[in-house]
């Protein structure tokens, strides 16, 4: 709750939301006016499985997934909300990833 008083995302600027869990990492961009997702991936997702990477490179493609996606569905800006992880390792890894796919966080 700390960080969600802070951190909401609008139709033109959604909130970013990360997910790590031990094995997997989940990205969606939330819209918290309407409380829709407009747009998720993971490392679940065909085209990541397949490869077989470190988490952390993991972490990566889905960042550059999500931009892709965001840029697909007109979207430019989001609110980065790391969900009180720390900022460093996959977290990082995906959020870098994100900005040199297009996203500003």
């Amino acid at each position: 709750m700390r960080i969600r008083k802070k951190v909401n995302g609008v139709a033109d600027r959604p909130r970013m939301s990360v997910f790590r869990s031990n094995k997997q990492i989940y990205v969606q961009l939330v819209d918290d006016k309407s409380g829709h997702t407009l747009v998720a991936a993971s490392s679940r997702e065909e085209q990541i499985v397949t490869q077989k990477v470190t988490k952390i490179e993991q972490a990566a493609l889905v960042g550059k997934l999500i931009a892709s996606k965001a840029k697909d569905a007109g979207i430019e800006e989001v609110v980065f909300d790391r969900n009180g992880y720390l900022y460093h390792g996959r977290v990082k890894s995906l959020a870098d990833a994100a900005r040199e796919g297009g996203l500003k966080l």
